[in-house]
């Protein structure tokens, strides 16, 4: 199989007494790519050194809804700046977050209209993280025209409706572990929906571990969970659901 990880986080903290196992690990399970985020000052140097090092790690940089309020004058450019790297393939994880009372949603409404700005001056996608906060993403992804670069709502939480709108501004929607949960039902109904060819797949890890190894640090390698489920969802092998969301991912950021 060649999977493709579109979101991780191995620069994190939890990875640093094994970190090159980590990733050995995963290359054993047939992770040919990841894609790892760098979202505020600390992890950004980070996840460039990462995709320095390994020719299968990709970088996206961004400024995190969470850290908002932390973003100060010539971080926009900073990140423009990277954006120039080979590596460098999204702007994100960029969005809202509701749910962490960390920076009020004015600084975050902003700090994400400038982070659109910037990817539509460079034809750059953008990685989106909602948590708490649908209808607020999708007006502001309107009122931005963010569709004139598309991106990837990561770790999918929202109903088919949400995804649905996502869709129509030419978005992919990318599942991880938590579509493995038993009680989850709508994001499992969800992923039934959305068309092949806008799904992709992710673990968020070290965060959102999918079963059997809920509780535990998450890791790349077990995004091979991830599409198991999903294929069980769309009625397919495993092997062609990792074959197209590869591919997906290839296209959507141009690798």
């Amino acid at each position: 199989m060649m999977l493709f990880d579109t979101h991780t986080h191995l620069d994190a903290p939890e990875f640093d007494a094994d970190r090159e196992e980590v990733i050995q690990r995963a290359v054993e399970k047939g992770v040919t790519r990841m894609i790892n985020i760098g979202f505020n000052r600390e992890t950004i140097p980070s996840t460039m050194k990462l995709a320095e090092t390994y020719d299968f790690i990709y970088a996206a940089v961004g400024w995190h809804p969470v850290d908002a309020i932390t973003m100060k004058d010539g971080d926009l450019e900073w990140i423009a700046s990277l954006c120039k790297h080979e590596k460098v393939v999204a702007i994100g994880e960029i969005g809202l977050d509701y749910h962490w009372d960390t920076s009020p949603k004015e600084v975050q409404h902003e700090v994400l209209r400038q982070q659109i700005g910037l990817a539509r001056e460079i034809a750059m996608p953008i990685v989106i993280h909602n948590r708490d906060a649908h209808e607020d993403i999708i007006r502001i992804l309107r009122e931005e025209k963010a569709h004139e670069v598309g991106g990837v709502m990561h770790s999918f939480s929202g109903s088919w409706e949400t995804a649905k709108m996502a869709l129509d501004m030419g978005f992919h929607i990318s599942f991880g572990g938590p579509i493995t949960f038993k009680n989850a039902k709508q994001p499992k109904e969800v992923l039934a929906k959305v068309p092949l060819d806008r799904l992709l797949i992710e673990t968020d890890s070290p965060y959102l571990t999918p079963h059997p190894f809920r509780g535990k640090r998450n890791e790349s390698a077990h995004v091979a969970l991830v599409a198991e489920m999903a294929a069980e969802l769309k009625g397919i092998s495993v092997e062609e659901l990792a074959e197209i969301t590869t591919a997906n991912t290839l296209e959507r950021f141009g690798i």
